[in-house]
């Protein structure tokens, strides 16, 4: 069974930093693209960044400049962080992994991580 676990959620003043990991375990052959969405209290989910297994990057306007997506293909972990936060920020951030391919399967598999926190005070 695949699993994606979030790391490194928590409360920050407005201007600071964090740095969100993620990690997939399971039976994967190969974790395909991974990216980073986040849902604010009444708000639907939103991309925030992907990134491809050749490295190619998507970023939402909002985070350019300030957020940093990457990715460790050996370890099956993917990173964001975070600088400059504000108060906008905050939301539930959930990792996803979309064309996992997992063995004995012909099918690309989508899988989420159950979310961390993320916390800007002004």
């Amino acid at each position: 069974q695949v699993r994606l676990v979030e790391s490194g959620g928590g409360l920050v003043q407005a201007g600071g930093s964090l740095r969100l990991s993620c990690t997939a375990s399971g039976n994967i052959v190969s974790t395909g693209d991974m990216g980073w969405y986040r849902q604010a209290p009444g708000k639907q989910r939103e991309l925030v960044a992907t990134i491809g297994s050749g490295g190619n990057t998507n970023e939402a306007d909002f985070v350019k400049g300030r957020f940093t997506i990457s990715k460790d293909n050996a370890e099956k972990k993917v990173y964001l962080q975070m600088n400059d936060l504000k108060p906008e920020d905050t939301a539930v951030y959930y990792c996803n992994a979309r064309n996992v391919i997992i063995p004995y399967s012909t099918e690309r598999h989508n899988y989420w991580g159950q979310g961390t926190q993320v916390t800007v005070s002004s």
